[in-house]
């Protein structure tokens, strides 16, 4: 059950380590302290190998990608699979520029990953190892639809076979599947997408949960994909007329710090395909 797994994520208390997008990294740290979680932030060479050591979980995040960075993300993600840790790809604008797209590939490449999070161009991109997105945001062409649900979850069934990743795609529906089975969720507010970061977010977010369900981690995933969902309705509900996209982006946040299991458990929009 979804409940289970948020109950784990606040009984365990992972602590997770983020190579980080620049512009998002406090709110990252910020939502991983919400859901329970304690968040490690560093990215230097020297010294990434011998944090991610004492974390439970992994999340390389793209965004502010430099070849500074790189051999870090890389350090890391193989210490962290040689210690038997999850590891999440945000692939943030991957296939907008070529060093993003062949970071992304090249960390694939030399990194097991077990979960890969991010919009469908930047999943498209990856699986198909060119440049197809006009940016950070999906293309309006590959936006995830009612009609196009079966295709997409298809796709994904199939990245997932081929990468051996739980494939997590966000946007108006979500979709997180492995080979096998997917996860469909239609939690979440248009707003969402207003204010920068949440995907960002939800990125650290998931490392969280699928570090404190090493054993379950598809349904983890999908826990963590509804949980931002749920949490984006309940910043909405809360909005007042001299609210905007600041005050919406710190209810969140407060949602997530005051979501419980219950909530998770009821609120969850989602069918299995």
């Amino acid at each position: 059950m979804l409940k289970d797994i948020l109950e784990n994520v606040r009984e365990k208390c992972p602590i997770i380590h983020s190579i980080t997008n620049y512009v998002t990294a406090r709110d990252c740290a910020n939502i991983l302290l919400a859901c329970g979680a304690s968040p490690i932030m560093a990215d230097d060479r020297d010294e990434v190998e011998e944090i991610t050591s004492i974390c439970s979980g992994l999340n390389i995040n793209i965004g502010t990608l430099n070849q500074r960075t790189i051999p870090s993300m890389i350090a890391a993600g193989k210490k962290s699979n040689e210690l038997g840790h999850p590891v999440l790809l945000d692939p943030v604008g991957a296939g907008a520029s070529t060093l993003r797209t062949e970071a992304a590939l090249e960390l694939m490449d030399k990194i097991k990953f077990t979960v890969i999070r991010g919009n469908i161009s930047e999943i498209k991109a990856l699986a198909s190892g060119y440049r197809t997105t006009k940016g950070v945001d999906a293309d309006a062409a590959d936006r995830v639809t009612e009609e196009n649900l079966d295709s997409i979850t298809a796709f994904a069934k199939g990245f997932s076979r081929k990468t051996g990743a739980v494939i997590a795609i966000t946007g108006a529906i979500d979709i997180v599947a492995d080979k096998d089975k997917a996860y469909c969720i239609r939690n979440g507010h248009p707003m969402m997408s207003s204010i920068t970061g949440t995907g960002c977010q939800l990125s650290a977010l998931t490392t969280a949960f699928i570090a404190a369900n090493k054993d379950n981690v598809l349904e983890a995933a999908a826990a963590a994909l509804c949980a931002m969902g749920i949490c984006g309705e309940k910043a909405y509900a809360r909005m007042t007329e001299l609210d905007g996209n600041s005050s919406y982006g710190n209810y969140i946040i407060d949602a997530v710090y005051n979501l419980t299991p219950k909530d998770l458990e009821g609120g969850s929009k989602y069918e299995v395909r």
